[in-house]
């Protein structure tokens, strides 16, 4: 049987076009070069790394156009140190878009977090999820002190802050320090409930705040 292209689904995707159809006329209406232009390349100045939650749109967030923010997105905003994936981003925007700056950036209500901190099954993101577990098990008496409705808020926050210092000892952020570049990582929250950012005042700009353990030479 053929699929029915009447569909909802095929409703929506249609709309998706449409509404890509609508902005390229607004864009080239203001501006007929943006496009070409854009063609030419990037240089962004910033690398956000955040949550894959399809609320957390970073361009509409931030007011920022194409171009301006090189973006990573994955389930709760984790760095793992081994993960392939995101550790070429971080390598390719610091090594060679040379961002200044990295903003590794949570927000509240995180259906991830939350997860995080259940004992329910939710197949194979409970690895992925595992590390955000022992940092609530490293936080414990700090997390379960707070009211319920606040703890997933708070480990976000701490699964931020624990980012910041993973893109820290880097060693591609490293050498950008020891050439002098100016490169800082902050940590960040998305409030969802008022739209607004926040800063955690979580930011690493230089090689002598990081641990001498983690200074590779």
């Amino acid at each position: 049987m053929s699929p029915d292209l009447d569909t909802p689904a095929n409703d929506t995707l249609d709309r998706l076009i449409s509404n890509n159809r609508e902005w390229v006329a607004q864009m080239t209406a203001e501006n007929p070069a943006f496009f070409a232009d854009l063609a030419k390349g990037q240089a962004p100045k910033v690398l956000w790394i955040g949550c894959s939650d399809s609320r957390v749109a970073v361009d509409a967030l931030t007011n920022t156009q194409p171009g301006e923010v090189f973006i990573h997105r994955n389930i709760a905003n984790r760095i793992p140190s081994e993960d392939v994936n995101v550790n070429s981003v971080i390598d390719y925007a610091v090594r060679h878009l040379k961002v200044e700056h990295i903003v590794v950036a949570g927000h509240t209500s995180c259906g991830g977090i939350k997860a995080a901190l259940s004992t329910g099954s939710v197949g194979v993101i409970n690895r992925w999820l595992q590390p955000i577990k022992d940092i609530y098990i490293d936080n414990r008496a700090e997390i379960d002190a707070l009211p319920k409705e606040e703890r997933a808020d708070r480990l976000s926050e701490l699964n931020v802050k624990r980012g910041v210092r993973t893109v820290a000892h880097l060693p591609v952020v490293h050498e950008a320090w020891r050439e002098g570049r100016h490169l800082q990582i902050h940590g960040w929250m998305l409030e969802l409930h008022t739209g607004l950012l926040t800063d955690l005042n979580m930011t690493i700009a230089c090689i002598e705040q990081v641990d001498s353990i983690y200074k590779v030479h």
